[in-house]
């Protein structure tokens, strides 16, 4: 690309926390045709800052407590001064072919088009993860500024606009973490904790923050999240995560992954989800035996002020 080149009006936000083996390419990815980059930093002990230091100075820290409350910080703070805002993961990048198009289509969008939806490829261990129910998946990731905010959620938080229409542009981004099996197991252990006091709150109606909208008719992630509380969240615990490896594996054809395929779909379609109920499990047990209500056993085993 050329460097004279015009930048499109638009900041990209990234929260970084010791992404030293992900955020160059990411940074790479943007660097000469957006106009700000924002990191908001959650006190990284390794290289992130050094390494980020070299595509922008615009590096801000903030205490994290989850996702949704960080980018909301960042949305309500930052000095962003651009038209739109471009929401991206330290280990994710945009393709060039996105880069292009959104160079050739994002200046001229009706006015009422407030969201651009984009489709996420996933990755594991070099592999791209196409079939299991893993691509396409849309994420709302670029709005206008001004008129989007995130869901307040424990898990699967969303970008929402509270105006305008959303448009779904034809390429991708991608997920490549570079991090190994260890990191890999270790995040998804925190993401099954917050999934379990996710579908926990569902059951007992324990805070009114993490109620999301869920319609059969509705959107594609609406319709995940439908499927979620409405079919998934009743059905008997354990068994469940046996039925869905299944359903993604053998009936959304996931074992067309290959072998790093078979790794992703039982580790992420299985293992994940019966440790969320394992976690359900060992709160539930804990509350009856202790005759304390649920929200006290999850505040007391993981300091969480619901």
């Amino acid at each position: 690309m050329n460097e004279n080149m015009e930048k499109l009006s638009i900041s990209a936000i990234i929260l970084t926390y010791n992404e030293e083996e992900n955020i160059e390419e990411c940074l790479k990815s943007l660097h000469g045709w957006v106009q700000d980059i924002f990191i908001i930093d959650s006190y990284s002990t390794d290289k992130t800052l050094e390494i980020s230091k070299k595509y922008t100075d615009k590096i801000y820290q903030h205490v994290f407590k989850n996702q949704a409350r960080q980018l909301n910080w960042g949305i309500d703070n930052l000095p962003i001064e651009t038209e739109w805002i471009l929401r991206l993961d330290a280990d994710e990048n945009v393709t060039p072919e996105l880069k292009n198009e959104l160079l050739g289509f994002l200046p001229n969008l009706a006015s009422d088009v407030s969201g651009i939806c984009v489709k996420r490829k996933i990755y594991f261990m070099g592999k791209w993860i196409r079939h299991g129910g893993c691509y396409p998946i849309w994420h709302l990731r670029i709005w206008r500024t001004g008129c989007g905010f995130v869901e307040d959620v424990q898990m699967d938080e969303r970008v929402k606009t509270n105006q305008g229409e959303s448009a779904y542009f034809k390429n991708d981004i991608e997920d490549k973490n570079k991090k190994n099996l260890d990191w890999w197991i270790e995040k998804h252990n925190r993401y099954a904790t917050r999934e379990a006091i996710d579908l926990l709150n569902h059951k007992y109606k324990i805070s009114s923050a993490d109620e999301i909208s869920a319609k059969l008719s509705g959107a594609q992630e609406q319709r995940k999240r439908w499927v979620k509380k409405k079919v998934y969240a009743n059905m008997p615990i354990f068994f469940r995560a046996f039925l869905y490896f299944i359903f993604r594996y053998f009936i959304q054809l996931g074992f067309l992954d290959g072998r790093k395929g078979l790794m992703w779909h039982f580790l992420q379609g299985f293992w994940y989800r019966f440790l969320v109920d394992a976690k359900i499990y060992e709160i539930e047990k804990i509350a009856k035996e202790k005759n304390k209500s649920v929200r006290e056993v999850i505040n007391e085993l993981y300091n969480k002020n619901l």
